[in-house]
């Protein structure tokens, strides 16, 4: 129903029966129907910001010449007196929440029906995706978590203990990466950051779980081309024209390629201009349909998610869309790898590693982020560097373990990473 008016009386009614749920609710005055509910409600509030305790003196007096309007003080008693118990009183948010989310989609709707518009479509699909969510907690007792301690305790659970990333170094630094993390990934072009995280994404699938790319600039047939070439050790430059340039050896790789990704749960979304709002809503299509497996989300890259309204400045745009990501993994429990560029400040310094200072709108970046990761070659900058493909994975923020520096060995040609030490071996045995 759009208005559940008798939802909005026993949640008044149990805040005047019990003053100290005022400061409980998650609710807010645009939330209730009925315009003598609202003032009703809001005087609440503005007693307990006064620091006063909530109860019927006080809400009357606060109200003072505006009793009448709302039923007078005959009707704040008999909502008092109605209530028996408070122990229903998250039922009765519940539903206060629902008849709100009607209300709003049925207000959104009429008004795109009275001037549809491009931008009406996205600001309505936005919208809907934030009602979704809206009133859902799911907060846990004390008791809850202690037990949930305590089996931790007592289970085996190896190194690892999040999503492999299938690189030994980087699991020892991390664990593997964690259900509700942000983790940024940030380099120079060149560096192969897209490489590293479609790296990611093939180690997820190849152990059973799931992956969303979501790629704002490169398409989705050129993004298949790079993990068929490192799945089948294919050079990359090939793809342009395979009829010319494959040789027998390829054509059969390829093949053989083809059939393992045909396999994999990998999602590319690969359309332009895509909002925070269309991330989530593909997020949450693929975690509804792959329930139980380790899912892994991949976004390159952050400066390309597109902004919706307006922001005084670029840092609070770009905080923003990390604020939301990173409530939005903590939402699915998934980790989130999001890719970042970093200012040509690094080019002006002898040491081109980065730091944190180089990431473009850092404040709200490192703010957000529970992992910041910086790759680096020094092969592309020194020609005679003693580290040939080898790119250094920084871990320069970790707000849950170590930082520090693993290397990894970067096959440029199949735009493939792996484990340094199986890297040398293999060029031994070569």
């Amino acid at each position: 129903m759009l208005v559940n008016h008798e939802a909005e009386q026993a949640v008044i009614g149990s805040i005047l029966y019990e003053g100290d749920l005022i400061k409980e609710t998650s609710l807010s005055v645009e939330h209730f129907a009925e315009q003598k509910h609202r003032q009703i409600f809001q005087a609440m509030r503005d007693v307990d910001k006064s620091g006063e305790p909530v109860n019927m003196v006080t809400v009357v007096t606060k109200l003072g010449s505006a009793i009448e309007s709302v039923g007078g003080v005959e009707y704040l008693s008999r909502l008092a007196g109605s209530i028996p118990s408070t122990a229903d009183f998250s039922s009765y948010q519940r539903l206060i929440y629902e008849s709100y989310r009607l209300r709003e989609v049925h207000r959104i709707s009429l008004d795109y029906t009275n001037g549809p518009s491009e931008e009406k479509i996205t600001e309505m699909y936005q919208r809907i995706n934030e009602l979704q969510e809206l009133g859902i907690t799911k907060q846990r007792t004390k008791q809850d978590v202690l037990y949930e301690i305590y089996n931790d305790m007592n289970e085996e659970k190896g190194e690892i203990t999040g999503i492999p990333t299938g690189f030994a170094d980087v699991d020892g630094m991390t664990g593997g990466w964690q259900d509700g993390d942000l983790i940024i990934v940030a380099a120079r072009p060149s560096m192969g950051k897209t490489a590293f995280a479609l790296n990611l994404a093939m180690n997820t699938c190849k152990n059973g779980g799931v992956a969303d790319i979501f790629s704002l600039e490169m398409p989705d047939k050129q993004l298949a081309h790079r993990m068929l070439s490192a799945v089948g050790n294919i050079s990359g430059s090939k793809w342009r024209n395979p009829r010319k340039y494959f040789n027998e050896r390829d054509y059969e790789h390829a093949t053989q390629a083809l059939g393992v990704y045909e396999k994999w749960s990998m999602n590319i979304h690969d359309e332009p201009n895509q909002t925070i709002a269309d991330i989530r809503a593909a997020i949450r299509k693929t975690h509804r349909e792959n329930q139980g497996k380790k899912h892994i989300v991949v976004i390159d890259y952050l400066q390309l998610i597109s902004i919706i309204g307006r922001f005084e400045r670029n840092d609070l745009a770009i905080g923003s869309v990390t604020r939301e990501l990173k409530q939005m993994a903590r939402a699915f429990k998934i980790p989130i790898v999001l890719l970042s560029q970093l200012s040509r400040a690094v080019e002006q310094r002898q040491d081109k590693r980065p730091m944190m200072s180089d990431l473009r709108d850092s404040g709200s970046i490192e703010q957000d982020a529970d992992i910041i990761a910086f790759l680096y070659r020094d092969d592309y900058y020194n020609s005679d560097s003693e580290n040939k493909n080898v790119v250094e994975v920084n871990f320069a923020k970790h707000r849950n373990g170590p930082t520090g520096t693993v290397q990894l060995a970067f096959v440029k040609e199949y735009g493939k990473f792996v484990n340094l030490s199986r890297q040398m071996e293999a060029e031994m045995i070569g």
